[in-house]
């Protein structure tokens, strides 16, 4: 999840040009290991009728030497929905469960781990009903005034433990 130094992953309308996404061949090691040590990402609804899917797979047909647009594109997505009623997306299934008993089958069925790329709302539930393992936040060197936050849905103190701080130079 990117997020501004003072913990926005959005505008107040999900705007994203606060972003300072001009990644090195590093980080984008890093994105590519994260993509290939996953064998499903889950996405929100919000997140994936803004265009998110859409996007990937455009990148990926006009610009196939993308460093990881054709992964994100091929990899089985699963988006939670309480309002679509089909998936119309490539490599893609509709979850529309309770969210807890959805993700914990998901973690039963073997094969690699599970990716989360959002949106704000989405993974705002994910963190409440304490259904993430491992957070990846990268931060971007930019803050804004207001806006979304994936923490804003706590009615507790959550403790983390710190595996590891990385500085890209993107």
């Amino acid at each position: 999840m990117q997020m501004t130094i003072n913990g926005y992953v959005g505008g107040l309308n999900g705007e994203s040009d606060w972003m300072t996404w001009n990644p090195d061949a590093e980080l984008i090691a890093f994105m590519n290991s994260l993509i290939d040590s996953s064998d499903t990402l889950l996405l929100g609804r919000k997140l994936v009728t803004g265009g998110f899917i859409k996007y990937w797979e455009n990148t990926a047909d006009e610009n196939p030497t993308h460093p990881f647009a054709k992964k994100i594109a091929d990899i089985p997505k699963v988006v939670f929905t309480k309002t679509l009623d089909k998936s119309t997306w490539n490599t893609t299934t509709l979850a529309k469960g309770n969210l807890a008993e959805e993700i914990n089958n998901l973690k039963k069925q073997s094969g690699k781990d599970i990716l989360v790329f959002g949106g704000a709302g989405f993974v705002s539930s994910l963190i409440k009903e304490e259904l993430i393992d491992e957070y990846h936040l990268i931060i971007n060197p930019t803050a804004i005034g207001s806006g979304m936050t994936i923490f804003n849905s706590l009615d507790r103190i959550l403790k983390f433990t710190p595996i590891e701080s990385k500085l890209y130079s993107g």
